[in-house]
């Protein structure tokens, strides 16, 4: 049996408690995870302090760099593998979990080009004789929390820039899915990086919890559900310390009628049925002007009903499985109340079973048609695949619409006209606006939400800001003398 033991300091932890790693398409477990005690985060984030102190933030920058670019190697040359194991462990279609692989390694990359351009400024002041600089300092132990349905992805958004600013880490991965982050984690002491920069703890609720509150943690970042972002917030403000929330979605995919729909409706499909659902960005609402909405719900209906669903290892698979029992659970539930409260089922809507299904956690590609906006499924974070079409009359209608949600992570935009794509720009609640695309990412692009989809950013180069602090120098080279009792401006 596969066991995945945690890494803290130059260290591969067992524990006297494990938990089981079930994978979704087959239903059996296939490895054993660690699970961490108090005592263990107490050790990984005394092994990231000590590290950081001695170490890791006296690293020069080219260094770091070095470091990163080598782990992006070795992530790169074990791509299949790594994928292999993530699909294996939360039933990503492979094509996906390969894809992923090449964008964490893009990611180190980009971020091993930002460790030795982390500038200050010089500041001209009033008074002569007076010198005044910033420098941006990293803030010491990162706490980074990661999700189940992208454990590495999701990791490549954090984990770069806190690095590359010279932050140590401990990471907590989800209980769902904690076997390749603790892998990950080994790849990184192979290539060299010194013990200590990168240390991971398994568990539940609970470890994280304890993580958040711990002493010695410096900064959080969480990727996760919003109750429990607004707990480690909490947490967080107690101890007075930054962090970053990236949060779930009800993101609006709106398509206007003088859309381009041969490559709208392929960007609504790619929205929300890509990764089975399972992805903060879904584009679970899809607002569809009304002189196009028939068209494009009959067409949403026929193409969900062509999706390959199956084994995600073999490669023509487009929808693997749920990741876990309890959203598989969670899901049917939210579209049980979809039908109850009215919604018209278009295309699927329960269970998919029959022969290699039967063993996993599948879910139909599923459409709903005739959504109103007080339905639960229009609001709620379903967090799988389905889809709840609803229609709009104008600009204004749809901007509306596409707002009275508490989420705002990002809105997709289908239109020809670019003055019209430039007024849903401005006035859409999203942190990030995709037009005539979806679900589309870069490494220098930043990305975060708003309003309940949580704060800060990730990726590109304001990433870097997220992860330092700015420490002002004032220096007086002059002889004048001052008065000792009063402020000198």
């Amino acid at each position: 049996m596969n066991v995945a033991r945690m890494v803290i300091g130059a260290d591969l932890v067992d524990s006297d408690v494990h938990f089981d790693a079930v994978n979704p398409f087959t239903g059996e477990t296939w490895a054993t995870v660690a699970q961490a005690t108090t005592a263990d985060v107490d050790a990984a984030v005394a092994a990231a302090r000590e590290c950081f102190v001695s170490t890791w933030r006296k690293t020069p920058g080219v260094e770091r760099a070095r470091l990163m670019n080598a782990l992006a190697d070795a992530v790169e040359k074990d791509a299949a593998r790594l994928a292999d194991l993530e699909t294996t462990d939360n039933g990503k279609i492979i094509r996906e979990t390969t894809t992923q692989m090449h964008f964490t390694a893009r990611n180190l990359r980009f971020f091993a080009g930002c460790a030795d351009k982390i500038y200050g400024r010089t500041i001209p002041l009033d008074k002569p004789g007076m010198f005044d600089y910033t420098v941006r300092e990293p803030y010491g132990v990162a706490a980074l929390i990661t999700p189940w349905n992208s454990p590495i992805a999701a990791l490549a958004n954090k984990l770069p820039a806190a690095l590359a600013a010279g932050n140590t880490v401990v990471v907590k991965p989800s209980e769902h899915g904690s076997y390749t982050t603790c892998d990950f984690a080994k790849l990184a002491l192979d290539v060299g990086f010194p013990p200590g920069v990168i240390n991971v703890v398994n568990g539940d609720g609970a470890v994280g919890d304890y993580l958040t509150r711990h002493p010695g943690i410096d900064i959080i970042s969480f990727t996760g559900g919003s109750g429990t972002g607004s707990r480690i917030a909490a947490n967080a403000a107690i101890r007075t310390i930054p962090v970053t929330l990236e949060l779930g979605g009800k993101s609006p995919n709106i398509i206007f009628d003088d859309a381009n729909l041969d490559k709208a409706i392929p960007g609504a499909v790619a929205g929300i049925f890509a990764a089975a659902g399972q992805t903060c960005v879904a584009g679970s609402r899809l607002l569809v002007q009304q002189g196009v909405y028939d068209q494009v719900l009959t067409a949403l209906g026929e193409l969900a009903g062509r999706i390959k669903v199956g084994d995600p290892k073999n490669p023509a698979t487009e929808m693997g499985p749920i990741a876990n029992r309890p959203q598989y659970d969670r899901i049917l539930a939210l579209m049980e109340v979809g039908r109850e409260q009215g919604a018209t089922v278009v295309a699927g809507g329960g269970p998919a079973s029959g022969g290699e299904l039967n063993r996993g956690l599948f879910i139909e590609p599923t459409v709903f048609g005739h959504v109103t906006e007080d339905m639960r499924i229009a609001q709620e974070e379903i967090f799988g695949p389905v889809l709840s079409i609803l229609p709009f009359t104008d600009e204004a209608d749809a901007i509306r619409i596409a707002n009275a949600t508490e989420f705002g992570l990002v809105a997709g935009v289908w239109t020809q006209n670019i003055s019209r794509a430039h007024r849903l720009i401005d006035s859409l609640d999203a942190g990030v606006v995709w037009v005539n695309t979806y679900r589309s990412n870069a490494a220098q692009a930043p990305f975060g939400g708003v309003k309940r989809s949580g704060y800060g950013r990730e990726r590109g180069e304001d990433a870097i800001e997220e992860y330092t602090y700015v420490k002002n120098v004032m220096l007086d080279y002059s002889d004048l003398e001052r008065d000792p009792f009063q402020v000198k401006i």
